[in-house]
């Protein structure tokens, strides 16, 4: 079957809402769909044509349903900023990093995905020693994991924190540190293995992927830490996204500024080796999505998504399509 994929992206860089993008295979930019603007992160509710979506320099929240295009609420994200969001398993919490309060928000919903009431909120806590970036909590990205625990990288304090809660109150515990990570590495997004108990962190400022162990009392335990580039790379790239294919059993992470995509290969036990570098094809690329046996890489600053065919062995070859969407940082497949 042949799916949709859509894109959004940053308004100060020309995006005007998000963007039908067509098929992995031929994908082609039409007129945006909705304004919803600075989009740099969406999720799908499942089995529904609704979708979270978030504004960031609005600092909201919006749910639309994409069976037209109908905007059905808008509500303040619980911080400023927000950049990544996350469903529970059973679809009744919406988490939401919002990266510029350093604060942690968790939305309880209705059936029809409807947000109850303002969300809870967790401000984090601490700063790193790079003034710059780290001046104070920076939260990344937000994921549950399969135990039910919320896990947040937070690329200011170089923690990804653990929050215990009660899925049905929605309430968020005081956050723990599971894994405290390198000072000045820069946490920024993880993905979990689909049967270990393994996760997978990029982090931004020293691009790195470090592999961790998944305690059973949730804490995360560094079992590897790789460079996302190669040796003879120059200094000013930072780490960006990465996608994880359980079928092939590997891992990509893109370099933005490197502007390239590290693709790795996963072992039995769950630990990496790098296979080899590819040039995503455009100027800092910031989000990758898999599909139809295609890597599709989204460009914040030039671009648009490129799209890259993945061989039998995993690995993404030369661009051989490309969408025009300014300021890309998100891509989406519609169900």
């Amino acid at each position: 079957m042949v799916r949709s994929l859509i894109a959004g992206g940053y308004e100060e860089r020309g995006a005007r809402g998000i963007y039908p993008l067509g098929s992995a295979q031929d994908p082609v930019a039409g007129e945006p769909a909705t304004q919803v603007l600075n989009v740099s992160s969406g999720v799908n509710l499942p089995g529904t044509s609704r979708w979270y979506f978030v504004d960031e320099s609005a600092s909201e929240i919006v749910l639309v349903d994409a069976a037209g295009w109908h905007e059905l609420a808008r509500v303040p994200s619980g911080g400023t900023a927000p950049c990544h969001l996350a469903l529970n398993n059973t679809a009744t919490l919406l988490a939401v990093a919002n990266y510029e309060s350093g604060t942690t928000a968790l939305f309880q919903l209705t059936p029809d995905g409807a947000p109850v009431a303002l969300p809870l909120v967790q401000q984090h806590v601490g700063s790193g020693p790079v003034p710059e970036r780290q001046d104070g909590p920076h939260a990344h990205w937000v994921g549950f994991a399969a135990s039910g625990l919320l896990y947040v990288a937070d690329l200011g304090i170089d923690r990804v924190l653990a929050f215990d809660m009660d899925a049905a109150s929605g309430h968020l515990g005081i956050p723990q540190d599971a894994y405290v990570a390198p000072p000045g590495s820069g946490p920024r997004q993880l993905a979990f293995h689909p049967r270990l108990p393994i996760a997978y962190l990029v982090s931004e400022l020293n691009s790195t992927l470090t592999v961790l162990r998944i305690e059973e009392d949730g804490a995360l335990t560094a079992r590897q830490i790789l460079s996302t580039l190669p040796s003879d790379a120059g200094p000013g790239s930072l780490g960006g996204a990465i996608a994880l294919d359980a079928h092939m059993g590997r891992i990509y992470v893109s370099n933005r500024g490197h502007d390239s995509i590290a693709t790795f290969a996963i072992g039995e036990d769950g630990e990496v080796d790098l296979l080899g570098h590819a040039t995503s094809g455009g100027s800092s690329p910031r989000f990758l999505l898999i599909e139809a046996e295609r890597l599709l890489v989204a460009h914040e600053k030039n671009g648009g998504v490129t799209a890259l065919p993945l061989n039998d062995h995993g690995l993404p070859g030369a661009v051989d399509a490309r969408a025009d969407v300014p300021g890309a940082a998100f891509l989406g497949v519609l169900t």
